[in-house]
């Protein structure tokens, strides 16, 4: 860890508590490593929604990034049914306790609870059946050798639109320590009560 001029600190917020910034600081400092590590990776951008006009978000799996460090991440088309979709359009979809496996050389969806189209009928689909993914080969080939290394799992990461088809992006992770995770909140907190600080002094 590289030493921290508590000083300049104080200067950029001057009336917010030295421990606050410094472990903010901190944060910054281990995000912007872990972004320029991301950047040597295989996966495209992650805030593509937020410059691509033909991306439509659906849902995010908000745990995964807070249970696992995701070292990178695949766009996947997925085999679906008609009142999927539909379902989908309406967002009805939950990604929480989903996670993806490689089965004979294929990649597949477990346990992402799409809920059945309202205006289906008998032939409506089962909430939590396995879904295929669609990836080329020479990805499924990379994603089971990684796999292979202990601790690494496919977890899906956020749903989306993409040109009017559904798109699952894949992230490629090793589960958190609890050490991390709370790590993780107490940066976020610092963060909040910074906002807070200067939040007042403008007032």
């Amino acid at each position: 860890m590289f030493p921290l001029n508590e000083a300049a600190v104080g200067r950029e917020h001057p009336g917010v508590s030295a421990s606050i910034q410094n472990g903010l600081v901190r944060h910054n400092f281990r995000q912007r490593a872990a972004h320029s590590r991301a950047r040597c990776c295989y996966n495209a951008p992650m805030s593509t929604e937020k410059t691509d006009p033909h991306i439509k978000p659906i849902a995010t799996n908000r745990l995964a990034r807070h249970n696992y460090h995701i070292t990178e991440t695949h766009e996947a088309g997925i085999a679906l049914r008609g009142t999927e979709v539909k379902s989908l359009r309406a967002g009805n979809v939950q990604l929480r306790d989903a996670y993806a496996k490689i089965v004979d050389d294929e990649v597949w969806l477990y346990n992402a609870h799409i809920s059945p189209y309202e205006f289906g009928n008998i032939h409506n689909h089962e909430p939590m059946r396995p879904r295929k993914l669609l990836l080329h080969r020479q990805e499924i080939r990379r994603l089971l050798g990684k796999t292979a290394e202990r601790g690494f799992t496919l977890v899906p990461t956020r749903m989306y639109f993409k040109r009017g088809k559904a798109k699952v992006e894949l992230g490629l992770g090793k589960g958190k320590l609890l050490h991390d995770k709370r790590e993780d909140i107490k940066a976020r907190d610092a963060a909040l009560e910074m906002k807070r600080a200067l939040g007042k002094r403008r007032q």
